[in-house]
């Protein structure tokens, strides 16, 4: 670390510290050369996950725009927002563990509706006629059907 006095780049940490938040940590060195010292914080640096669209557009991997559409999906039915919120981390976690810097719109809206089936069919009815874009009933209704014959089995 260079000396913001003199521009040495010989120290000694002197004390560390975890900041309260525990995001980053503060370090109190000391110059080799001049004896003056200094603090300087340490963080993680965070890899952001970027979603390749359908039109191969990249944004950044939104947790507040999945949250809005699962809220969306899960309106006046009885799915919590802890729920919600906690398949969110759960998705997050996974994706950024399974890829790099990059996922797909599909990887993410399939796995959305994956869990979502799991906690509510109803909302997961609705989440993916939006991201299925359903071009007409008869393409809804093989959904449901497909849907009703899932549950039929594991009934």
């Amino acid at each position: 670390m260079k000396c913001s006095f003199c521009g040495h780049l010989e120290d000694k940490v002197v004390d560390s510290r975890a900041n309260a938040d525990g995001a980053s940590i503060r370090r109190r060195r000391e110059c080799l050369a001049c004896a003056r010292r200094f603090t300087t914080y340490e963080q993680l640096e965070e890899r952001e996950l970027m979603v390749v669209k359908k039109d191969g557009r990249r944004e950044r991997f939104d947790r507040k725009k999945l949250l809005a559409g699962l809220l969306k999906a899960c309106e006046k039915r009885p799915v919590s927002i802890s729920d919600l919120e906690r398949l969110v981390d759960e998705l997050e976690l996974s994706l950024s563990q399974e890829f790099d810097r990059e996922v797909a719109s599909r990887e993410v809206g399939e796995r959305v509706m994956h869990k979502l089936h799991e906690l509510d069919p109803v909302a997961y009815v609705r989440f993916a006629s939006v991201y299925r874009e359903f071009k007409d009933a008869e393409q809804f209704m093989r959904e449901l059907k497909a849907l009703l014959a899932r549950s039929a089995a594991n009934s």
